[in-house]
């Protein structure tokens, strides 16, 4: 790989409540393997190093996984915390300045080669980068009191891996938590107060968040 070094950033904090699963989702099993390391394995032909956040009560058993499924890809494991704002926060500092460092989600194990690498070189031209995809339903406007349609056009849904000139994203990352930080994109734009740079994601990268993604996962891998 040519220019700047490249992390992934890849959290993984979920309880998976709204999953209906005992186990949490990025550890259920997907095609024979669980989502997370399907996740990593679409990440790492794409970059130098793979940071994994993970909550402290899940790493011993994210080894016994590791073992049990012959898992060998490198990684190093950052604590979690109570929050992703606070996961993220963690997983950066093992990333060093002067790098690019895609922050993606542990269960979107869908994303493409061409989404990845798009992410990559719109961050290394701009500083920071994002997939999106446009809406296809139409859209309004919702209160208790009242409701309005709105042009889907000027709306897009977005997805990870959200990358970012490392330094910069730091910075960022350092300000206090607010409830208004929904990703890193936010974050971001909060601290700067610029726009990241948008560019077209892939229809698959789903994040699995509800038993129907992942049985829609299963039939698109297979």
């Amino acid at each position: 790989m040519n220019g700047k070094p490249r992390y992934a950033l890849i959290v993984a904090g979920g309880r998976g409540l709204r999953m209906g699963a005992e186990m949490p989702k990025q550890f259920l099993p997907l095609t024979g393997l669980p989502v997370l390391m399907h996740t990593m394995r679409r990440l790492a032909p794409h970059v130098d190093e793979i940071v994994l956040v993970l909550p402290v009560e899940h790493h011993s058993f994210w080894q016994e996984l590791c073992t049990r499924y012959g898992f060998m890809s490198p990684h190093r494991v950052a604590a979690g915390g109570d929050t992703r704002f606070a996961s993220v926060h963690s997983g950066l500092e093992l990333v060093p300045d002067g790098a690019l460092v895609a922050i993606h989600d542990g269960v979107r194990p869908l994303v493409s080669a061409e989404t990845i690498e798009a992410c990559f070189h719109a961050a290394e031209a701009a500083g920071a980068a994002a997939p999106y995809r446009p809406l296809t339903e139409s859209l309004r406007y919702y209160t208790p009191e009242a409701n309005h349609a709105v042009d889907r056009s000027q709306y897009v849904t977005v997805q990870t891996p959200q990358t970012f000139r490392s330094e910069w994203i730091r910075e960022a990352y350092a300000m206090p938590y607010e409830e208004r930080f929904t990703d890193d994109c936010s974050v971001y734009e909060s601290y700067f107060g610029c726009p990241v740079t948008l560019v077209e994601g892939n229809a698959e990268n789903i994040k699995l968040t509800t038993p129907q993604d992942l049985a829609l996962a299963e039939l698109l891998m297979r």
